[in-house]
Order: structure tokens, then sequence, then C-alpha cells
């Protein structure tokens, strides 16, 4: 499968699908390098002449699907770096990800508290939300590269019980319209903070070792 964002090129041109054909291909195989070379009309027989590549715009990752002989990597990633991000995937937001647990452990405040309530209200389609906002905005391609380059960050950590606020935070890369409000634990995630949950707890996870710094279900809540 052919990630976002993908490209082609010759040795001299480059090949990819900017935001107008994506929306106008309603972000089908705007990312297969196969199809980006069939609707720019290169021949079968002559599509092997093509480096295959795909960049990671927020983690700057340059892949190399298929090298030709002679063509330059360098130059391809000088080319692709270059790119006006919003002419490709309009809504796209590229900023630094943050590693909520490479910060020192915050000091929990009552705007944490405040912020881990609002966002247990929120429930738990979370991911069905993002996912279905994101994909028909920009396509499953562009949503699943991010998804997975944020999730990246955490998983080691604490694992699946923060897939909630793994894609929340991915919310905030795309300038889209959401039914929830996921400002709460983008707040947090930002603050160095995530939030779990295990059908009766809410804990708030930080620092390095992603402990648990506070405590909080329903009846009551205790402070760790």
């Amino acid at each position: 499968m052919c990630n976002f964002f993908s490209f082609c090129s010759n040795g001299r041109d480059y090949l990819y699908a900017d935001w107008g054909e994506r929306v106008r291909l309603n972000h089908q195989d705007v990312d297969s390098h196969t199809a980006i070379l069939t609707r720019a009309k290169v021949a079968p027989e002559k599509q092997d002449g093509w480096s295959f590549y795909e960049y990671n715009p927020l983690t700057k990752v340059l892949g190399v699907d298929r090298a030709v002989d002679g063509h330059d990597i360098e130059a391809a990633r000088n080319w692709v770096e270059a790119r006006d991000w919003k002419a490709i995937v309009e809504p796209l937001v590229v900023k630094p990800i943050i590693n909520p647990f490479a910060k020192r452990a915050p000091k929990i405040t009552q705007e944490h508290i405040k912020a881990l309530k609002q966002w247990a209200s929120v429930g738990a389609s979370v991911w069905a939300s993002v996912w279905a906002s994101v994909g028909a905005s920009v396509g499953a391609s562009v949503g699943a590269s991010v998804w997975a380059s944020v999730g990246d960050s955490v998983w080691a950590s604490v694992g699946a019980s923060v897939w909630a606020s793994v894609w929340a935070y991915t919310s905030s890369f795309f300038t889209i319209k959401y039914v929830c409000d996921f400002s709460s634990a983008v707040r947090l995630w930002e603050a160095g903070l995530v939030p779990s949950y295990d059908e009766k707890t809410w804990r708030l996870h930080g620092g390095k070792s992603a402990k648990v710094l506070y405590e909080w279900t329903p009846e009551g809540r205790k402070e760790k």
C-alpha cells in the first residue's frame, strides 16, 4: 500500500497529486505511484524509469519505494521539503509532533483536572468521529499517516488505553470542523499529560515513565 505523501521522479521531473486533484478524485488512489504515473499519461513500458518516493511532512522521513540508478535521492528530498503543503492537502497543519512523555512531568492543576473532566464527557466514540471527519475531508491515506506518526510517540509508554487521546491530538493536525470538541484532550497532551481510562477510573499520565499523576472516578477522586 502506498502512503501519503507519494511522488514519482524520472530524475528531472516530479509527479504527485495536488489538492485540486485529490478533491476531484475524491481522495481515491491519489497516493498510488502507479496511478500517479498513469494519470500523467506515462506509458506503462516507461514507468520503470521512474523512482517512487514517500515523504511524511510531520516526521520529515523520506522513504524510497523504488530507486532507479542515476536518480539523486537528495535532490528528491530537497524538492519535497520545499513543497507548500496547503497546496497538497489544504486542511493539513504541518507542525512538530509533541511527545508528551518527553516533557518533565507537570504539577497537576485545577485547569488540568477541569480539562480531564471535559474530556471524560466527550464519550468513547472519539476515534470514529475523527476518522470519519478526516477520512471524508482528506482521505484515508493522509489520516492514517498522521495518526500513525502521532501514535508512535506514546504507544510504548501507555499502550491502547490512550487511543482516544491519540485520535484527539491527531484532530489538531487538520483544520476541519468536528462534531465533538477535542480541545480539552489536545490541551492536556500539549501540557505533557495523557488521559487513560479503564472503564472505571480516569488517569493522567506524565513524565518520561508515563507515571500516573492523578486519578479520578465519578464517585470520587484521589491524587497520587
